[in-house]
């Protein structure tokens, strides 16, 4: 949709790894945490129950698809999965690939030390690891 606008705060915390059908595909900046969110490309929509009934059946197709992704990538502990927007209200889903030795575990991992962004490199080699893998799917 071309009336789509990326939230400036998810643009400006997150590399860019590609497009699903419904949603963008974002990596957080922050190394400490194998963390992807997905933004359905609709203009102004602030829940899941907003978006249209064939787009929620998406939003969570996709979603699964991510998990599925992170889940082979990284091995994770545990997937956390959420769409909370009590800071950026646009609907977005992280998920979040945690490990029971990571900085965090087992509290969530908002407001938990530092972010450490990533190098520059860095950034652009996990988001094509990650647009790889959902490639597979």
């Amino acid at each position: 949709m071309t009336d789509f606008i990326l939230d400036s705060r998810l643009e400006a915390d997150t590399v860019p790894v590609g497009e699903l059908i419904l949603n963008r595909v974002l990596l957080m900046n922050d190394s400490r945490f194998p963390w992807v969110i997905l933004v359905p490309k609709r203009p102004n929509i602030r829940e899941i129950i907003d978006l249209e009934l064939r787009d929620r059946a998406m939003f969570y197709r996709e979603t699964e698809s991510v998990m599925e992704a992170m889940k082979r990538l990284f091995s994770p502990t545990k997937l956390n999965v959420a769409a909370l927007g009590n800071v950026v209200p646009q609907l977005h889903m992280h998920v979040i690939a945690r490990f029971d030795d990571d900085q965090a575990w087992p509290k969530p991992v908002w407001a938990v030390g530092e972010k450490v962004p990533y190098a520059a490199d860095a950034a652009k080699a996990r988001a094509k690891q990650i647009s790889i893998e959902l490639g597979r799917l």
